[in-house]
């Protein structure tokens, strides 16, 4: 910038002294420094500052405050979005499994039927059932969380979110959703499964379907619930009634639609 010219050094200086002089000032004595004021010290940004913001964003304090911020993005995107099914599985199924195919043809029905379909945005059974979505102009809904391995959402999610705590996601699933799917997976799969039993359990859930899809996947599981968990009293006939196991796209499509539809009347 181009040095002011006496002209304009001399105004300036005047004008200060005029100003100094209104509020009594001695000639030539800087204004006082205005009182410390919250705009002031939200303006403020020194090394110190600095250095304090970087500590304090690795504390609790901080984590909730950004905890509070993926509950506000995840209600404010999916308060709108009508009824969902919520679909598990995978995120190791490649695509020439017989099971990628179910999934996306169960995203396709779901979607032609006006139902949004959320997952959790990876790669997958979650791939598959987004892509079915998709494909016939559905909701898409993909809840990706942050991990050390992340591969990002996939791309036929067309409603993104991204989540850094698994507890904020799994209320996404929950809360929006009107019936869920289980496809063959591991532990995050088995995690969501029983999740959800417990809510529905418990009351915290209304109850909603349950379709664990691929009954030779999960015969084993069940057969141990039965004869283990049931026959010893530690759950009841009707905590195993909650499940439907199938092989079929047609039957799951059928049973998520009838209950949202029942829900409806």
């Amino acid at each position: 910038m181009p040095p002011l010219d006496d002209h304009n050094d001399n105004h300036i200086r005047d004008r200060r002294e005029e100003i100094a002089g209104a509020t009594q000032l001695p000639k030539g004595a800087r204004m006082p420094i205005q009182r410390e004021t919250e705009d002031r010290r939200l303006l403020s940004w020194t090394d110190e500052d600095r250095e304090r913001a970087a500590s304090f964003t690795h504390t609790d304090q901080w984590r909730v405050l950004r905890i509070l911020g993926e509950f506000v993005e995840g209600f404010d995107t999916l308060a709108d979005i009508g009824p969902a099914i919520t679909v598990f599985g995978s995120a190791r199924t490649s695509a020439d499994d017989p099971m990628y195919e179910q999934a996306r043809a169960l995203g396709a029905r779901l979607a032609d039927a006006g139902l949004a379909v959320i997952t959790g945005g990876g790669p997958g059974i979650m791939e598959a059932c987004n892509q079915g979505a998709a494909e016939r102009d559905g909701l898409s809904i993909g809840a990706g969380i942050e991990l050390p391995f992340e591969t990002g959402l996939n791309p036929y999610v067309t409603v993104p979110l991204r989540f850094r705590y698994f507890f904020v996601r799994k209320i996404m699933f929950v809360k929006y959703s009107k019936g869920f799917v289980f496809f063959p997976g591991g532990f995050g799969t088995l995690d969501e499964l029983f999740e959800v039993c417990t809510l529905a359990q418990t009351g915290k859930l209304d109850l909603a379907p349950i379709i664990l899809f691929g009954s030779s996947y999960w015969a084993g599981l069940l057969g141990w619930i039965e004869n283990e968990l049931m026959a010893s009293g530690k759950i009841a006939r009707d905590d195993r009634d909650m499940f439907t196991v199938t092989d079929s796209v047609d039957e799951a499509a059928e049973i998520l639609v009838r209950a949202v539809t029942s829900a409806r009347s």
